[in-house]
């Protein structure tokens, strides 16, 4: 167990306060408002959830800006995230991001994060550039704007200030090359961070407290211990508190599974047998197959939309390819999208918010350009 720092229990503590209240700023957390009566977006609602593609109806692709830090010059931007309040470095929607590689783009040896306001021409102000993020891959915040940063070069975890400041260094088992990272608000119950390892190819629950505490509730991910820039492990991480599910996207085997009710899963809960397809273990019934194979290739990052479908991000298509694809939560391809013509592997850090289809907006990360952009209608 780590020991936690008075100021960060505070902030924990208030996190949990939260969580009794019923609020909630996880990914995928906020409910569909109603749309116009008479609009595109009326008559979309109309259609079983299903059956609504929301990636057909983001027909602009616009650039925010670059996501290159402006004092060390960091490129190949990996995590990102969404301010869910005002606080410190943060305005309320600003994107969060962190970049992988240094100013030579030498793979894996980053450790700066960036924050940008959600509009074309945005500039990045550089947030904090602790070694403790060296390879930095996946970024998630608290509903206080905490940032918890997955560090696969470092093998650790920081949990950094609104202001940039190291607050505590998670490092040691379970932590092996951390892959993956997102935050969990259940409808009932108290928040928690999920995050999984590259090396061993581990699902953790990190549950907060005066001291955190760690619950391996999954393990058997596929991993192909590949060197930074070439690696495949359980990563992008999607949550959704309607169900309490947790999705994991398998860039080894092409998968994603689902985890229902993953609040309840213990620690060895679930064994992801060979080949990504199958589960074993006491709680496998809480583990579901959403989709396997075409047109899912080298996938790395994901993001939920309002209406619980999931979009997922390829990194191994032929040169030319960048693709999307979205995901009913029944596990039916709706759309697929190319949003770069470039080099393939651009894809890296994905996020959506909006309550309808009217307002989506779908943000992620293109390594090609070092910029961030965003699909919107």
């Amino acid at each position: 167990m780590s020991k936690v720092p008075t100021h960060v229990r505070i902030a924990v503590t208030a996190i949990a306060a939260l969580a009794a209240v019923g609020c909630s700023h996880g990914a995928g957390s906020m409910l569909p408002a109603q749309p116009v009566a008479g609009s595109a977006a009326a008559r979309q609602a109309e259609l079983p959830d299903k059956d609504v593609s929301i990636l057909k109806m983001l027909t602009k692709q616009v650039v925010i800006g670059s996501t290159v830090d402006p004092k060390f010059g960091q490129l190949n931007p990996y995590g990102l995230t969404v301010a869910p309040i005002s606080s410190g470095d943060f305005k309320k929607g600003d994107l969060v991001v962190c970049n992988f590689n240094d100013k030579k783009n030498v793979q894996g040896t980053g450790f700066t994060i960036v924050a940008l306001h959600p509009k074309p021409g945005s500039k990045p102000l550089l947030v904090s550039s602790s070694k403790t993020l060296l390879g930095c891959d996946a970024l998630a915040l608290g509903s206080d704007d905490t940032i918890w940063a997955a560090a696969f070069s470092a093998n650790d975890n920081p949990v950094i200030s609104t202001t940039g400041t190291l607050e505590v260094n998670i490092k040691g088992k379970p932590f092996e090359h951390p892959f993956g990272q997102i935050y969990a608000q259940p409808k009932s119950g108290s928040p928690v961070f999920y995050e999984t390892n590259a090396a061993d190819g581990t699902l953790v629950r990190v549950n907060l407290g005066a001291t955190f505490t760690y619950d391996v509730i999954a393990k058997g991910f596929a991993v192909n211990h590949g060197k930074p820039g070439s690696i495949f492990a359980p990563s992008g991480l999607a949550y959704n508190p309607t169900g309490d599910i947790l999705y994991v996207v398998d860039g080894t085997n092409n998968t994603v599974v689902a985890f229902s009710d993953v609040t309840k899963i213990p620690t060895g809960g679930v064994i992801v047998e060979p080949g990504g397809k199958t589960f074993k273990g006491k709680f496998a019934s809480h583990a579901h197959l959403i989709l396997a194979g075409s047109p899912l290739k080298g996938p790395i990052s994901s993001a939920i939309l309002f209406n619980g479908n999931l979009v997922v991000g390829n990194t191994a298509n032929p040169s030319g390819q960048n693709i999307m694809v979205e995901i009913s939560p029944a596990g039916k391809v709706l759309d697929t999208r190319n949003v770069d013509k470039g080099a393939a592997g651009a894809l890296f850090g994905m996020v959506a918010t909006g309550t309808t289809a009217a307002d989506t907006k779908l943000y992620f990360n293109d390594d090609n350009d070092n910029n961030l952009q965003v699909l919107e209608p």
